[in-house]
Parts: C-alpha cells; sequence; structure tokens
C-alpha cells in the first residue's frame, strides 16, 4: 500500500473513533438532561411564585419594617455570582457566560471595577479558571458546587452573599446564569439577587395584601432567606440544565461534522486507491511491451 492510501486510511480510522467518543458523550449528555430538566421543570413554577411574593412583600412593606436585604443603596463595591460547568466540550455555553459577566462589569460597574471592588463568585470549574487566570478578584469557596450538587451546597452560597451584603461588604448581588428553554436553546441572563427588586403592579392592578401572622418583622425576616436561596438553587438547577443540553447539542453537531468528513475522507481514499492501480497496470503493460520488443 503507498504512503498517500495509509496516510488517509489512518485519517479514516482516527475520524470513525473520534465519532464514537461524541455519540457516546451525547448518549450521556441525553440521559443526564433528562434528569436535569425534571427538576428545573418541577421547581421552575414554585421559585416563580416565591419570588413573586418576596417582590410583593417588599413593595407593600412600610417604613417601619426592617429589610435589610430590600436596602437599596449607593453600589460602591458588588458581588457577580456566575455560574458556569465544570467541564467544556459544550459548544460557546462558558465562553457566552463569561462574555456576559464582563459585558455587565463593563456597563455597569466599571467604576468599582477600577478601583479593584467587583468581587467574582464563580459556581463551575470553568469560571474559576478563567476568572482566577485573568487578574479578577475571585471568592473561591463554592466552584465546586456541581460536584454532588444539593440545596445545602447552594444554600451556603447564597448565605454568604447575603452576609455580605447585610453587613455592607458588599452594595450589589447579581447572577449571571443560562436560563434553560430546550436542549438547543438556552438564555444568558443577568439578574439581580441583592437588593430585593420590588414588584411594579401593571396599571389598574391591585396590589397585594397579606396578612401577616406571626409578626410582620419576624415573618419577613425569616421568609426572605428562605426564598433568596430557592432563587439561587432555581438559578443552578437552570444551569445544570442547559449544559448538558448545550453538550448534547454540540456532540451531536460533532458526530455531524465527523460522518461529513468521512464521507470527503472515503472520496479521497478511493481516488488514491483508483491512481494507484492505473499506476500498476500502467507498469505492467510497460513491462510487457519491453519484454516483447
Amino acid at each position: 500500500m503507498s504512503g498517500a492510501l495509509k496516510e488517509v486510511r489512518n485519517r479514516i480510522k482516527s475520524v470513525q473513533s473520534t465519532q464514537q467518543i461524541t455519540k457516546a458523550m451525547k448518549m450521556v449528555s441525553a440521559a443526564k438532561l433528562r434528569r436535569a430538566q425534571d427538576a428545573i421543570t418541577q421547581m421552575r413554577p414554585y421559585a416563580q411564585k416565591l419570588q413573586e411574593m418576596l417582590g410583593n412583600i417588599v413593595s407593600n412593606s412600610d417604613g417601619g419594617v426592617n429589610l435589610a436585604l430590600a436596602a437599596e443603596r449607593q453600589v460602591n463595591k458588588a458581588l457577580i455570582i456566575v455560574v458556569t460547568s465544570d467541564r467544556g466540550l459544550c459548544g460557546g455555553y462558558n465562553s457566552n457566560l463569561i462574555k456576559l459577566a464582563k459585558h455587565l462589569i463593563a456597563e455597569k460597574y466599571a467604576a468599582q471595577n477600577a478601583k479593584g471592588n467587583v468581587q467574582i463568585l464563580p459556581i463551575g470549574k470553568k469560571g474559576f479558571e478563567h476568572f482566577t487566570k485573568n487578574g479578577f478578584k475571585v471568592y473561591d469557596k463554592y466552584w465546586d458546587i456541581f460536584t454532588g450538587l444539593s440545596f445545602d451546597k447552594v444554600q451556603a452560597a447564597a448565605q454568604y452573599a447575603m452576609d455580605a451584603f447585610s453587613t455592607k461588604e458588599v452594595d450589589a448581588v447579581e447572577v449571571i446564569y443560562s436560563e434553560f428553554k430546550n436542549a438547543a436553546t438556552q438564555r444568558f441572563v443577568a439578574e439581580q439577587f441583592l437588593p430585593v427588586q420590588k414588584v411594579v403592579p401593571k396599571e389598574g392592578q391591585k396590589k397585594a395584601d397579606f396578612i401577616f401572622e406571626p409578626a410582620k418583622e419576624v415573618l419577613i425576616n425569616e421568609l426572605m432567606p428562605k426564598i433568596l436561596n430557592t432563587q439561587l438553587f432555581k438559578a443552578v438547577l437552570d444551569a445544570n440544565a442547559s449544559e448538558h443540553g448545550a453538550r448534547m447539542t454540540a456532540m451531536d453537531k460533532a458526530s455531524e461534522n465527523a460522518n461529513e468528513l468521512l464521507k470527503s475522507l472515503k472520496i479521497s481514499y478511493n481516488r488514491a486507491r483508483q491512481a494507484a492501480i492505473t499506476t500498476e497496470l500502467t507498469e505492467i503493460v510497460s513491462g510487457a511491451a519491453a519484454l516483447n520488443g
């Protein structure tokens, strides 16, 4: 076999091996996606209702109630929670999240960042590695949350953010994550986590009226942290489902590209093989003609 034929054959084997890996990874991601999708689908209505309730409570509270987590003040220091994945091979998923985080800092917190007053709290290894390497101020305690994902781990990260806000170590907390739509679609969003935003009633809509039992301040101060824990957990579950969806889609595209490459390589192999056969025949005919001559 000629060198050209051997080289093409080796390339075909290499692409076939890669395609087997991408197909296997797609199947694994599809299985994980089903579980992750079930988790966020069940969680989302509950979390959205709690968030709506929290906004209504803040909007309707009078000045006599101390709402430390809803206190709006001049932003001198900011905390950005960036939820990425632990692993790559999921298309532009992580790069889009990191890009959104940098855009938010440049647009909203440029002055604070220039003074070194923007802190990143990464959830996910990819975000942790990027922001650490690029000289950002990084809080490195919760980046490995996806290793055995649980509500308790996310609650610890949310509590850190709430404590930092309550003690005025930071004046605003933002969360950047990917909202899951379906396997092929994610929406990259930046949401204000703290201070808690008020709900502005639509025109003609009545304000929500609550009867508090026990006392309003006791209930609100107990309820707000629990709801905020749930909000961050919902964002992490959204990100988890989005990651598996993005990886499944990326591996599907990679398998399709491998198919196209295999078709091209097989055509090249057949051409090279035909050329080799033609050359051999020509040599045989030339040799026979020489002997006869």
